[in-house]
């Protein structure tokens, strides 16, 4: 073979190598691409997915706010009429207690008749305040709770413990478990300390 027919030979296989190697490279970027975009993909159904996480989490934030607002509704939409109403129950409270005690009508022979129909009258109300979940605080013997009582004196008293309620001044009504006025109440404080000692001379 002559030295022609070599360097043709030689130049075929460089040629060849640079083909190959070409398609490699071309083969390499190709893969690289695919990968890309298959990366891609999956990073746009990732956050697809994320944010319709997200949305179906604030759909059901909104259907609980939706169903507490219309409970709230449904519980305390008549606080404002059920407040004012309470007006009337002390009106009718006070006027029984005011006949009652009227030397005037003390001898009336149809008082006991008359304050009987407005007793009747009072547990009428107090029945409807109850079936609309509106009730009284109770207050005898009570512990004093400023989230329900309002205290608008003070007794001296040793027999209970400070803070004891011993009268009931008006009372407190609540609807459902919000309050509706709190019961003004009487209570009890320690007496002076001289005082005990004076009333503890006396006991001896």
């Amino acid at each position: 073979m002559n030295s022609s027919n070599k360097e043709n030979d030689v130049i075929s296989d460089q040629e060849t190598d640079q083909n190959n190697n070409s398609e490699t490279a071309k083969t390499s970027v190709e893969n690289k691409k695919k990968e890309i975009t298959k990366k891609s993909v999956e990073e746009k159904l990732k956050e697809t997915e994320e944010k319709l996480l997200r949305s179906l989490a604030e759909i059901e934030n909104q259907r609980r706010r939706f169903e507490k607002e219309i409970k709230d509704a449904f519980e305390f939409g008549s606080f404002n009429f059920a407040k004012e109403s309470l007006s009337s129950l002390d009106n009718l409270q006070r006027a029984r207690e005011a006949i009652k005690n009227d030397e005037k009508l003390k001898d009336n022979k149809d008082l006991d008749r008359f304050l009987e129909n407005l007793t009747i009258i009072e547990k009428d109300l107090i029945s409807i305040f109850e079936k609309n979940n509106i009730k009284k605080i109770q207050v005898h013997k009570k512990k004093f709770d400023p989230n329900l009582h309002q205290a608008m004196t003070e007794i001296e008293d040793d027999t209970n413990e400070p803070g004891t309620i011993l009268q009931e001044i008006q009372p407190g009504y609540k609807i459902g478990d919000r309050l509706l006025r709190p019961a003004l109440v009487a209570v009890s404080k320690k007496p002076p300390k001289d005082q005990e000692n004076k009333d503890k001379k006396e006991e001896k």
